[in-house]
């Protein structure tokens, strides 16, 4: 009689309730990970549904995830395939009786585990336990089909009356079931059975529960960065102006309760200010959503938002592509989207802008950024990358690239991620149609909303040629 816990985006040791609970029971215990080809299928926008530097990442991951369980004396078993398939057959080979997993709550990744869980023989139940907010569930003080639909709302009436539940202990000892193939970590070609070898990506950061611990206290305790939190997070440029956590916490190798805490233990130890309550605030923000995700439903992915607002888009795909490449002439636009393209990751201020004008400007559909988002971001999460979107399109106010690239002296990230456009001086790099660049695109509209930017843009130049 054996388990077989099924790793999703769940893959740590620490704070992993479900997986605690399966080695609390004593019994064998296999654990597994199974990748779908079904994530990797060509849109019909041109691109993967999850892409090179995703996988790359998920790859990372999975094999720390080993090397870790390794030095424990197990392994991972990692197959590919439909996991009602892969997972059943396993079942039925090695005769499991339970599959402990992480709950899941959104629409495809809960078809996924009613498939597995509709294929089992009857001898074999599946155990689903939440681990995927900081605040509980079942601890909140509202039920999920009253989640309020305004994040303030939510956060006061929570923050006040949840707590925070202490972290499960980190496994440190298993009775591994020891079986004799536990598979190689494949490529994303070798997922998708495609001969064409394609350029290898390297991720922003490095993935795995490892390195994100080693993140956290690097950001918290090595280098007090969490105290200036407040007042850096809206930069673009760099490893320090942000925690970096969202990947690892995206695919689980970071658990937000473990998060808080420490967050808490550096209040006592170091500092507690406005920069640690916004860190906070951020998780808690995460929080809300994915419950409002769970109250709204399959609605969030529709046209016009689960609020129902009728918005035209004129849909060009020819400049959907080239937003994609970062070939807008917008600089502080296309150094994002090319940063985003070479590494799955973009700071929050330029998803901000490059999503407000894919939909304001290019008046495109922000499902199709939102799912350009979800292709190549290491940190994808589902609820966060598609609740962002809808507040773009239909919730907060727009924002204009020009004005952003010169409030947040965007000259060296542009520099970095522009090349092209590196020899420019601090006034042109922000306004470079103004300038005879051959190497780099002229935009297809100066918006007269721009202007006022622009024309501030330009006074320093001649404050400069006055001096």
């Amino acid at each position: 009689m054996a388990i077989l816990y099924w790793f999703k985006n769940d893959l740590r040791l620490h704070d992993n309730e479900a997986l605690y609970r399966a080695v609390e029971l004593g019994k064998k215990l296999l654990l597994c990970y199974c990748i779908d080809p079904k994530n990797y299928r060509q849109l019909d926008l041109g691109f993967r549904k999850s892409d090179k530097v995703r996988h790359q990442f998920l790859l990372q991951c999975l094999a720390d995830l080993r090397s870790r369980l390794q030095r424990m004396g197990g392994n991972l078993l990692v197959v590919s395939g439909n996991p009602a398939i892969e997972i059943t057959k396993l079942v039925n080979e090695l005769k499991i009786t339970d599959i402990y997993a992480e709950e899941e709550y959104a629409e495809e990744e809960s078809e996924l585990v009613e498939g597995v869980k509709n294929a089992l023989p009857d001898f074999c139940q599946l155990n689903p336990f939440w681990g995927r907010t900081l605040y509980h569930k079942d601890d909140i003080p509202y039920a999920i089909d009253e989640i309020p639909l305004i994040s303030k709302t939510y956060r006061i009436k929570t923050t006040k009356e949840t707590e925070v539940r202490a972290c499960f202990p980190a496994v440190k000892e298993i009775d591994f079931l020891k079986i004799a193939d536990y598979g190689e970590i494949p490529d994303l070609e070798s997922v998708v059975q495609e001969n064409n070898k394609s350029e290898e990506i390297e991720p922003f950061v490095k993935g795995g529960e490892t390195k994100a611990l080693e993140r956290l206290q690097h950001y918290f305790f090595e280098t007090e960065q969490l105290t200036a939190y407040k007042w850096t997070r809206n930069r673009s440029l760099g490893m320090d102006y942000s925690s970096k956590f969202s990947p690892y916490l995206a695919l689980g190798c970071l658990s937000p309760r473990y998060v808080y805490h420490e967050v808490k233990r550096y209040e006592e130890k170091t500092k507690k200010n406005y920069g640690t309550w916004w860190f906070v605030f951020e998780l808690v923000w995460r929080d809300f959503f994915i419950f409002r995700h769970m109250r709204v439903g399959p609605k969030l992915y529709t046209k016009n938002g689960f609020k129902g607002k009728k918005v035209e888009f004129d849909n060009s795909k020819i400049l959907f592509d080239r937003w994609c490449a970062g070939k807008t002439g917008i600089p502080f636009i296309d150094a994002h989207m090319r940063q985003l393209s070479q590494t799955g990751y973009m700071s929050n201020r330029g998803r901000v802008n490059c999503a407000s004008f894919l939909i304001h400007d290019y008046k495109v559909d922000w499902r199709w950024g939102a799912a350009y988002f979800e292709s190549k971001l290491i940190d994808y999460d589902v609820s966060v990358n598609w609740m962002n979107w809808h507040m773009q399109a239909f919730e907060i106010w727009y924002t204009n690239p020009v004005h952003q690239a010169n409030k947040y002296n965007a000259q060296e990230y542009i520099r970095n991620w522009l090349p092209e456009l590196a020899h420019l001086d601090n006034i042109a790099i922000l306004i470079p149609w103004e300038s005879d660049i051959e190497s780099y695109p002229k935009p297809l509209e100066i918006y007269q909303k721009w202007q006022r930017s622009i024309n501030t843009i330009n006074k320093k130049k001649l404050k400069e040629t006055a001096k």
